[in-house]
């Protein structure tokens, strides 16, 4: 069903992994959306090819996230395009290689914040105006925000935990224009992001730790932002949706 026809989304790091389904999920309800990338052209074209050969609407934008003037670019390529927003999708993040809180260096923290943190706060801040009534943001936070977050994921865990906080304050702000904002928080997921790790002994644990005893698709997350960014979830607003698996159980 084509139950987001005539909408336009946007999805931040849309090229690869979470972003990637969730823009082929938009695209396949109906949007025209908007695939940003930071960098890897080839990816961004793949994913606007395949949501094409499926039927649907694309178009890719390019915006390097985390430096100076980054959401003022993006939104500068997005209105070259299109006229008006009705989903924003604030996907698009960053991990840290770090083994610990002692061996995190000011540039990476920085740097994680920058792409994670900041980059949506503004991103967001100007969409505003160009959000209709009704609209859907949506923003993809983690599970470690609400659970212990392991040692060397501490600086993730602490850029997302912003997303959370600005997902609760706009939804009481954006109410009275009947804009919801909801935030999406997976756990480990099978993307390229995990490339190398998710092997082995590795691979068992993780899937071992939610009761389904498997580790998480990008499929599985875009289903969740699809139900987000719909009419159905009209009455929900300022939500920290899991989707973990069940891991945080």
């Amino acid at each position: 069903m084509h139950t987001l026809h005539g909408k336009t989304a946007l999805v931040t790091g849309a090229s690869r992994g979470i972003g990637r389904a969730i823009a082929r999920r938009l695209a396949g309800d109906g949007a025209r959306v908007a695939v940003h990338y930071g960098g890897n052209e080839r990816a961004a074209a793949e994913t606007v090819a395949a949501i094409e050969a499926a039927g649907g609407q694309a178009f890719a934008l390019r915006a390097e996230l985390g430096t100076p003037g980054d959401a003022e670019r993006l939104w500068a390529a997005f209105d070259a395009r299109a006229d008006g927003l009705d989903i924003l999708v604030n996907n698009a993040g960053i991990l840290n290689d770090e083994p610990g809180i002692e061996h995190v260096t000011r540039g990476q923290f920085e740097r994680i914040f920058a792409v994670n943190a900041t980059a949506p706060f503004f991103i967001t801040q100007h969409a505003l105006p160009r959000l209709r009534d009704g609209g859907r943001i949506v923003n993809i936070s983690t599970m470690l925000t609400r659970g212990s977050a392991m040692p060397q994921s501490i600086s993730y865990a602490m850029s997302k935990g912003a997303l959370d906080v600005l997902t609760s304050t706009l939804a009481k702000q954006l109410g009275p224009r009947a804009i919801t904002v909801n935030t999406v928080a997976p756990g480990v997921i099978d993307t390229d992001m995990h490339e190398g790790r998710l092997v082995g002994d590795a691979l068992a644990w993780v899937s071992s730790l939610s009761p389904m005893g498997r580790v998480g698709t990008p499929e599985d997350v875009a289903g969740a932002v699809a139900f987000l960014a719909g009419d159905d979830s009209r009455w929900v607003t300022g939500h920290w949706l899991d989707a973990s698996g069940g891991t945080l159980l």
